[in-house]
């Protein structure tokens, strides 16, 4: 199963379309833009808690069968925080200092 390639930062609805060298997303897929999670989440995520890793970039072009952007589309589906942005900083605030393989 491929990685949604969820289309915009979950936290200031930046776009990041498939090829963003800035996308960054948890275990969960969560997808945040990386200016988001250096200064807003402190490399956690306000989802799951998770540390963040560069997302993938999915190659455009189809080097095996089936295999591609266009054989594989990425989500057109927008998402968004499900809490407040004062929420967010708390829950940040509360583990940042926790490595994210503690966590």
């Amino acid at each position: 199963m491929a990685l949604q390639l969820r289309p915009n930062c979950e936290y200031c609805d930046r776009d990041l379309p498939p090829d963003a060298k800035d996308a960054r997303i948890c275990s969960y897929e969560c997808t945040f833009c990386a200016d988001c999670v250096e200064t807003k989440l402190s490399n956690v995520c306000p989802n799951c808690g998770g540390g963040f890793a560069p997302r993938p970039i999915r190659p455009t072009q189809e080097w095996r069968p089936g295999v591609c952007t266009t054989k594989q589309l990425p989500s057109d589906k927008r998402v968004h925080l499900k809490y407040s942005v004062e929420d967010v900083a708390a829950h940040c605030a509360r583990i940042r200092d926790v490595p994210p393989e503690r966590r």
